[in-house]
């Protein structure tokens, strides 16, 4: 009597399909609420700088140091006489571009380097060696670095930023295809006859995208950070553009007779960090539904 031979059904990969709603129940939260509203209201300002303020953000005038609600500043003058709020304003856009360009550059770089690195181990020992030396410079100190070869501007904060981050993307999408790719469905799948091209990128590289989603709005809160230092420290945007880090700089001889003159930009920064940090938070709740 012939012996009937079972095969073992495949094990079933993660729904990906339902990554989306994870995400959005995880946004849905309250921090999550909270944080797209800080970071929300923020940028709609920035983009509104032109409808939210009249004032040229780089138009001097007599009125140096002027306090809140004087002479039609809502809230008050810088001491070259120039609207604080349009300042403020126009800085948020500044700080905006800036990781708007350099988070994406280098989110972009370093999951390219990391399927890179998954290839091959000469690869993988090469692109390990590249993150170690670039998370090797403190930020503040890659930044003095990049500037004494390229000058300060934005473009050279994007840079900046942009490296700090590649190994950062790099390393976790690196570790989460290694982790996924002995998961029981992804074995079932290359058992079932899946190519190693399609094992990648049908089955392990959704189910491996979750710690990076987290990491672009931790990042994003990071750059700001780092923008806003590199400016205060005189590296970062140019004068007379506006930037968050800039305003606070100036302000540092004037704190104690117009502490205003600093709250502002404090405020705007501190709020986008918190906000993006909440992002973060709620992506990764939802992500471990």
């Amino acid at each position: 009597m012939a012996t009937e031979v079972l095969t073992p059904l495949p094990v079933a990969a993660p729904k990906t399909r339902r990554v989306h709603n994870r995400y959005l129940r995880g946004l849905l939260t309250p921090r999550g609420v909270t944080g797209l509203t800080l970071v929300g209201v923020i940028l709609l300002a920035g983009l509104a700088a032109p409808l939210l303020t009249s004032h040229d953000p780089n138009f001097q005038s007599a009125a140096a140091l002027a306090g809140p609600g004087s002479d039609g500043h809502v809230w008050g003058t810088d001491d070259l006489g120039r609207d604080l709020l349009s300042r403020i304003l126009y800085g948020i856009r500044t700080d905006l571009l800036v990781v708007l360009a350099a988070v994406p550059i280098g989110l972009a770089i370093g999951c390219s380097l990391a399927l890179l690195a998954i290839t091959h181990r000469v690869a993988d020992v090469a692109v390990q060696r590249l993150f170690d030396l670039l998370q090797s410079f403190p930020g503040l100190i890659l930044g003095l670095t990049i500037t004494a070869i390229m000058g300060p501007g934005k473009v050279t904060i994007i840079t900046v930023i942009a490296l700090v981050e590649i190994p950062a993307f790099g390393r976790l999408l690196r570790g989460a295809i290694l982790l996924h790719r002995e998961r029981e469905y992804a074995v079932a799948a290359r058992v079932g006859g899946a190519g190693p091209l399609r094992l990648l990128t049908r089955h392990v590289l959704p189910n491996a995208a979750d710690p990076v989603v987290v990491q672009i709005a931790v990042s994003m809160s990071i750059a700001v950070i780092l923008e806003g230092a590199m400016s205060f420290i005189g590296i970062g945007v140019r004068p007379p553009d506006p930037s968050l880090g800039g305003i606070l700089a100036s302000s540092r001889p004037y704190l104690e007779d117009h502490f205003t003159y600093a709250l502002g930009p404090l405020v705007v920064i501190t709020a986008l960090v918190v906000g993006l940090n909440l992002i973060a938070e709620a992506l990764n709740r939802g992500a471990r539904r």
